[in-house]
């Protein structure tokens, strides 16, 4: 659309071809990943075709990833800081939208929005009581920062994002939304695939072969990279944010013990719809994790290798207990920042059988950290289409809505 951005939204919805920039800031807590991406659809307003342009990652600095992490932490979180990080976290966006356009050569009035997902600060799984006009309420909430008004002030561009508040407010878990762009980017009319993304968190996405949307589910696995950053945090005195390729993993031993003791967890064996986040697997966990692993006198590699089980010991369960029984596998296909971690893949291998292909998102196109940018901007697409973009199958909604808030 060019100069005018999306703003008049009939005009957008008569075209055919579609910039977009999705913005993704994970549970992590590492940095910003953008995609510019072009999405072409049919005469009915459907996408035909979904294309990765450009991809470009902005870090967080020490100090804005600390300041984050205290807003994870219920000990630690001021509401003063809060408010201040929902304004200032918007610059940051902008400033990951203008270097990925700069580095595409692409200037800002050819895009038509921005799409940002927003960091999540804390996410509630099920449902909180709260006082209401009429007696008590059960309240479904989760809270991503990040102002979309400063972000579309500072860009020139409409910005979509709060994605996940109008699937709670159906009755959904609000998460995960991903899976909706994971079938128009990975759908397969004869193979069966999974698609597992581990950022901080970690999560599948099931699609069946030629599934419809009604057949496709999703929900979180566990803790992904969260605790292994951690530690991998904590041992080097922040030199290092994570493990890279799963080296210090590869040099310890897993023990069986503190293993056997982390997968006493009920949330590994309850049934879809579900999801978790820091609140759960943050620093309260690592704290346990790091205590019990002492008291079998663990050395640090070994605390790490037995983190890295965990994840995929976790996948491994997900799998047997909520996939493998209901679908035919056939694929794998990893995402996130734990494609990287050659470990945790050999790990995930030995939980599949062997007629199970195990494969990265980048054997598809999609760099492995690139998956949920491009994923929020095919959702931004969809509100600004005023098509539903989250699946009651994943979530557990009443009904499909129209996802996020457009701010031009």
């Amino acid at each position: 659309m060019g100069s005018g951005g999306c703003r008049d939204l009939r005009l957008y919805r008569e075209k055919r071809e579609h910039l977009l920039v999705g913005l993704m800031s994970g549970t992590s807590l590492d940095g910003v990943d953008a995609a510019l991406v072009a999405i072409h659809t049919k005469a009915d307003g459907a996408i035909e075709r979904v294309a990765l342009k450009a991809f470009s990652y902005l870090p967080y600095t020490d100090d804005l990833r600390d300041w984050l992490m205290r807003l994870c932490r219920l000990e630690t979180a001021r509401l003063d800081q809060l408010v201040v990080a929902h304004y200032g976290l918007a610059e940051w966006y902008a400033q990951a939208v203008r270097q990925l356009l700069e580095q595409a050569n692409v200037p800002a009035a050819d895009v038509d929005a921005v799409c940002v997902h927003g960091q999540t600060v804390w996410h509630i799984a099920g449902t909180t009581p709260f006082p209401g006009p009429k007696g008590e309420l059960a309240v479904r909430a989760s809270l991503q920062i990040g102002e979309l008004s400063t972000l579309a002030e500072r860009l020139g561009l409409p910005v979509v994002g709060n994605f996940r508040a109008r699937d709670l407010a159906a009755g959904g878990e609000g998460a995960p939304l991903v899976p909706y762009a994971d079938l128009i980017l990975y759908g397969h009319p004869t193979k069966g695939r999974l698609l597992q993304n581990i950022g901080g968190i970690a999560n599948v996405t099931v699609l069946p072969a030629a599934a419809s949307p009604e057949q496709i589910y999703a929900f979180d696995t566990g803790p992904g990279n969260m605790l292994i950053d951690e530690l991998v945090w904590r041992a080097t005195k922040g030199r290092q944010r994570f493990d890279e390729g799963g080296r210090i993993a590869a040099s310890g031993q897993v023990s069986a013990e503190l293993l056997a003791l982390f997968l006493q967890d009920a949330f590994y064996w309850q049934r879809p719809p579900k999801s978790t986040g820091r609140e759960v697997y943050g620093k309260a966990f690592a704290d346990r994790f790091v205590r019990e692993g002492g008291k079998l006198q663990l050395a640090v590699p070994d605390l790490i290798a037995t983190a890295t089980a965990l994840t995929a010991r976790t996948i491994g369960i997900a799998y047997r207990e909520h996939v493998f029984p209901r679908v035919r596998v056939d694929e794998v296909i990893i995402s996130g920042g734990g494609a990287h971690n050659q470990t945790l893949l050999a790990m995930i291998r030995r939980e599949l059988p062997a007629d199970v292909a195990l494969t990265t998102s980048a054997a598809y196109g999609v760099p492995d950290d690139a998956k949920e940018a491009v994923a929020f901007a095919i959702l931004g697409h969809e509100t600004l289409m005023g098509r539903p973009g989250n699946l009651p199958s994943v979530t557990g909604a009443s009904r499909p809505v129209v996802l996020g808030n457009l701010c031009g």
